[in-house]
């Protein structure tokens, strides 16, 4: 088809230069478009000082006079040019507002998109297409080809369904960007509620964290279904995806459908806190984060282990800090049975008292744990209020103090010993025969 060139900005500036060499227009359109970046610039800076933001609420990620500058820019440009249209023509002055659009709306995304998605290559290609969408969109509207490749991509289609409804590539590409544009505004309002409410403190961490997963589901599902009528599509056709979902859910999605209500429950009974200590599935570690499908928790060694919500409801979990956020640590040693035991269970809680991690209430407490073949076994109870991932480097701490209050007072650690009798055989002479120790 024939495209229309006739509301092209750039065939109106070229042909006005064409028919009027009169410099003054031009000078003049280009002095407002100057006008309006200086001023746009120091305004931007102006407000952005003037006005900071709490953390608490933090709408984007970066500075936001990344965005004020061209916004407020393009607000000038509009004023100056609804002036200046008043007496020439300002052909150039909608070429630099087209452009200035582009920019506001890629500095709109790096700065929402920063805060909304996680860093990393997916974040970078999505801005990256949306800044080519953008400067095509422009190129397309100042070369006049925009009306006429909008009208191309509606021409092009298929008819389905009993209705004989129309699919074209127009409305598949209106219904990505509707789709793409609600869920961004739905997960920027999710993110903007869950920081606000995550500071605040007179709510419980678990409520916390309740609150934020209910507005981020509630958000992503008003998301679908306004963006659903945007594109035509009728909020019936939800009736067949919920069908189906259940279908998924019955056959092989139980195990994922039971971990998110694990996790909510979790949650909303309070059984689990985030900075908890416990142990589950031979792990024992410091609550991290409560996520919708898993727990992390992080052990002692550093190592985070993920897992499955449904473990924490279905099997036995050791709550370390359930009614006492102080948490036990043990130490053991053998020593031999010449030893006063007594001296030696004094010297271990003198050992663990000298350290500022360990509470002086509780008190530690050392005892004879066992009798050994090859020794005494003796343990040692502590308590501590420090994170889990620093009781290793505080076991080993108090180790080495023990070992040198040992070796000062003459205290012998005990280790297993075997003896071992060869006895002389017709084949084994008995000058042969040996008795190792």
């Amino acid at each position: 088809m024939a495209f229309d060139f006739d509301v092209s900005p750039l065939k109106r500036f070229l042909e006005g230069v064409a028919g009027d060499p009169t410099p003054a227009i031009v000078l003049w359109q280009v002095g407002v478009a100057i006008t309006a970046l200086v001023l746009g610039y120091l305004l931007a800076v102006l407000v952005c000082r003037r006005i900071r933001p709490s953390p608490r609420w933090k709408f984007g990620e970066g500075d936001f006079q990344r965005v004020a500058f061209p916004l407020l820019t393009l607000m000038l440009l509009a004023i100056g040019k609804g002036i200046l249209g008043r007496y020439q023509r300002v052909a150039l002055l909608e070429i630099v507002q087209a452009l200035l659009v582009a920019w506001v709306v890629i500095r709109l995304a790096v700065y929402v998109l920063g805060l909304v998605l996680p860093h990393g290559g997916f974040l970078r290609g999505v801005i990256r297409a949306i800044a080519w969408v953008a400067w095509i969109a422009v190129a397309l509207h100042l070369t006049g080809l925009l009306a006429g490749t909008i009208a191309t991509l509606d021409e092009v289609g298929l008819t389905v369904g009993k209705d004989q409804q129309r699919i074209t590539l127009w409305l598949v590409m209106q219904g990505i960007a509707a789709l793409a544009l609600t869920l961004t505004l739905a997960a920027w309002i999710s993110r903007i509620s869950e920081s606000r409410v995550m500071a605040t403190e007179h709510l419980e961490m678990s409520t916390r964290v309740v609150i934020s997963k209910i507005v981020h589901a509630g958000t992503i599902f008003l998301a679908i279904l306004v963006a659903l009528p945007l594109v035509g599509i009728p909020l019936t056709a939800l009736s067949i995806f919920s069908g189906a979902l259940g279908v998924g859910l019955g056959f092989g999605l139980q195990k994922i459908a039971s971990n998110y209500v694990s996790g909510f429950i979790v949650l909303l009974d309070k059984s689990l806190r985030l900075g908890d200590v416990i142990t589950v599935d031979n792990r024992k570690g410091e609550v991290k984060a409560i996520e919708s499908r898993y727990t992390v928790i992080r052990g002692g060694d550093g190592v985070e282990s993920i897992i499955p919500n449904e473990k924490l409801i279905t099997e036995s979990v050791n709550h370390h800090t359930y009614s006492d956020p102080k948490v036990s640590m043990v130490l053991g040693a053998v020593i031999t049975f010449d030893v006063d035991v007594d001296h030696a269970c004094k010297l271990l809680r003198e050992a663990a008292l000298r350290h500022e991690g360990v509470l002086a209430e509780p008190r530690a407490l050392a005892r004879v744990k066992g009798l050994r073949d090859h020794g005494i076994e003796l343990e040692l109870t502590a308590w501590i209020e420090i994170g889990v991932a620093s009781e290793a480097d505080l076991k080993s701490e108090i180790y080495k103090d023990v070992l040198r209050a040992f070796r000062t007072a003459g205290i012998e650690i005990s280790d297993p010993r075997r003896q071992v009798v060869a006895i002389a055989t017709p084949a084994t002479p008995d000058k042969d025969a040996k008795s190792t120790t």
